[in-house]
Order: structure tokens, then C-alpha cells, then sequence
């Protein structure tokens, strides 16, 4: 066989022929929407969702992140209670649904922490300095963004676990020789070998986070999919609003995914690169 022969096959093979009938499918589907005064009028109601979506990711995930970092460390300490903590963190919250997990914050483990608060702070509340905080005041929002942060953080945690494990020690020895600090070493030789591991299942959790952003509407969170549902509920035009909705769901985590896997590609070959 011709060198060619098998490299055009592979060529061809490796064509992004799902990326084109995609868009083909949403460029329809934005001219119906355009053109279709049922679809136009389902889409501007439920694109006011869009912002509540994107605000709910980007804040959880970030969230997520410092707190899954932490816990982490925790579990890569040479102190046996802070890994075991950790471990017992990591295993217990990742054992728990997130939509229980949601329900729970957001009806107990909210009050429980108002009644600590209250009595924490009831010298300074006599006083007069603070008021006495009401369960009301924690907004249905932010109880729903704590925990998909405590949800995610857990996931997190062992994706940056097994990604500083897979720096090889010979150079976090070197970099002790150098005489370089704990915290010259992360930041200058751990993490920056670690984070090539950890993106790829790291975008693909932010990825999730963007779906699982929608489980907030159980809360009657304003989001796109709370948005869908109200209106559907109110015309009973469930096909159209859904279909929407679910093209909207569509348009975020495909575009985010194809974002994340060109920064994949950069980097790999920003590695080789420096490899040779």
C-alpha cells in the first residue's frame, strides 16, 4: 500500500464529520427560530434564563476549584488526619446525589447554619452591631450555587490528587536541592507539569457543571431551564419550549467543549515543543 493511501484514509477518518452535521442542524435550527414567530417568541423568553445559567457555572466551578485545591493538599499531607479528613470528605460527598445533596443544603444545611451563626454571634448581636441573620436572608441562588460548589469539589479533589501524584518526584526533589520553598516548588515545577494532566477531565467537569447548572430550577432559580418550564407550564407548549431549551443546552456545552479541546491541543503541542 501506497504511504499516502493510508494516510488519506486516516486523513479522512478523522474528519470532524459530527461537528458539521451539527452545525448544519443548528444553523436550521436558528432559521426556524428566526422565521417562526412560536419558536422566536419560546427563545426570547427562555434566553433571559442564559445569564442565571452562566453566572451559576462560572461561580460554583470557581468555587469548586479553590475548595476541591485544598482538599487535595489535604489529602497529599504527610499528616495522616488531614488525608484521612480529606479522603472521608471526597468519599462521603461523592456518595451523596447532587440533586439530594441541593435539596439538603438548601433546606437544613442552611437553617443549621443560621442557628450557629445566631449563636456565635448573639454577644455582638446584643450589642447591637450585627442583626440577627434569618434564614431568609441566604437567597435560594446562593444556596443552590453551595452546593453544586460542595458537589464539584469532591470530583475536583481527584482530579487534582492524581495530577500532582504524576509529577515525577526526581523533580520535586531537584527543585528542593535548588533550595527553592513548598510554595516556589508548586507553583514554579508541580503544577505547571500537573495542570497538562489535569485539564482534560477538568473541562470535562466544567462541561458537566454547565448541565447540572440546570438542576437549580428544582429551587425555582431563574435560570434557562426554570425559565423553559414556567413558560411551558403557562402556554403547554412543552415540544417548542423544550426543544429550546435543549438547542440553548446545546450551543453552551459544544462550543465550551470545543474551546476546551483546542486549549488541549495548544498545550500538548506547546509540551512537545519544549520536549525537543
Amino acid at each position: 500500500m501506497a504511504p499516502g493511501a493510508g494516510s488519506g484514509r486516516t486523513g479522512r477518518n478523522d474528519f470532524p464529520w459530527w461537528l458539521v452535521a451539527a452545525v448544519a442542524i443548528s444553523i436550521v435550527a436558528a432559521i426556524v427560530i428566526a422565521t417562526n414567530e412560536i419558536y422566536s417568541q419560546v427563545f426570547s423568553i427562555v434566553l433571559k434564563g442564559v445569564g442565571i445559567t452562566i453566572f451559576v457555572t462560572i461561580v460554583a466551578f470557581a468555587m469548586a476549584s479553590a475548595l476541591g485545591l485544598g482538599v487535595a493538599l489535604m489529602a497529599l499531607s504527610p499528616s495522616r488526619l488531614l488525608s484521612q479528613a480529606a479522603r472521608f470528605y471526597v468519599e462521603i460527598i461523592r456518595g451523596i446525589p447532587i440533586l439530594v445533596l441541593l435539596f439538603w443544603i438548601a433546606f437544613a444545611g442552611v437553617p443549621v447554619f443560621v442557628v450557629g451563626w445566631n449563636y456565635l454571634a448573639a454577644p455582638l448581636q446584643q450589642a447591637g452591631v450585627i442583626g440577627e441573620m434569618q434564614v431568609r436572608d441566604v437567597s435560594l441562588l446562593w444556596r443552590a450555587i453551595i452546593a453544586l460548589t460542595i458537589a464539584y469539589s469532591s470530583f475536583i479533589a481527584e482530579i487534582f490528587r492524581a495530577g500532582i501524584q504524576s509529577v515525577d518526584p526526581g523533580q520535586i526533589e531537584a527543585a528542593k536541592a535548588l533550595g527553592l520553598s513548598r510554595y516556589r516548588r508548586f507553583r514554579h515545577v508541580v503544577w505547571p507539569q500537573a495542570f497538562r494532566t489535569i485539564l482534560p477531565p477538568y473541562s470535562n467537569d466544567f462541561v458537566a457543571m454547565v448541565k447540572d447548572s440546570s438542576l437549580v430550577s428544582v429551587l425555582g432559580v431563574a435560570d434557562l431551564t426554570q425559565m423553559g418550564k414556567v413558560y411551558a407550564a403557562g402556554t403547554f407548549r412543552f415540544f417548542e419550549t423544550y426543544s429550546i431549551v435543549a438547542y440553548i443546552y446545546l450551543i453552551l456545552t459544544v462550543g465550551l467543549s470545543l474551546a476546551l479541546r483546542a486549549l488541549e491541543r495548544r498545550m500538548r503541542n506547546h509540551g512537545a515543543e519544549e520536549g525537543r
